[in-house]
């Protein structure tokens, strides 16, 4: 099964969290008490959202944290790649050289096909629309195919 880690999933309640009150600064407590997330665990995440320049931390009696850019400038995908590192289905769709079978394996060019369409479909998703309801849900059509018994 494809999924973000706990700790992303956790990271994006985080952010959202920052958006829902923009140019606010909250502080670490504020944010884990708002998250319904332990104190701890929190303060990971802002630790790295600060580093890939997502949040930004202010010192002092009156410090915390607040988004650095607007929550519909920043992308889920910013939010994954802080917590996860560079997008990859596989590890040869994120770069070159990671696999014995690179030369001739058959499935590489649509795996990276695949991660292409999962990155961009992150990228097209803003954290001002995570605040939103959810949309009605994609219904995707299964493939049909033609069985080898339907050609009679």
């Amino acid at each position: 099964m494809l999924r973000v880690s706990r700790l992303t999933d956790y990271a994006t309640v985080v952010m959202t969290c920052l958006a829902a009150q923009p140019g606010t600064v909250l502080s670490a407590v504020q944010i884990a008490e708002e998250a319904r997330l332990e104190l701890p665990t929190v303060s990971k995440l802002l630790k790295s959202l600060v580093h890939a320049g997502l949040v930004e931390s202010f010192r002092g009696a009156s410090g915390g944290y607040r988004l650095a850019r607007p929550a519909d400038s920043i992308s889920l995908a910013e939010i994954v790649e802080a917590l996860e590192g560079p997008l990859g289905m596989t590890e040869c769709s994120v770069s070159v050289g990671n696999c014995d079978h690179e030369s001739y394996c058959m499935v590489r060019g649509n795996w990276r096909r695949i991660n292409t369409v999962v990155e961009r479909a992150l990228r097209e998703v803003s954290l001002a629309e995570m605040l939103e309801p959810p949309a009605q849900p994609v219904h995707f059509r299964p493939r049909v195919t033609e069985s080898p018994d339907s050609r009679t």
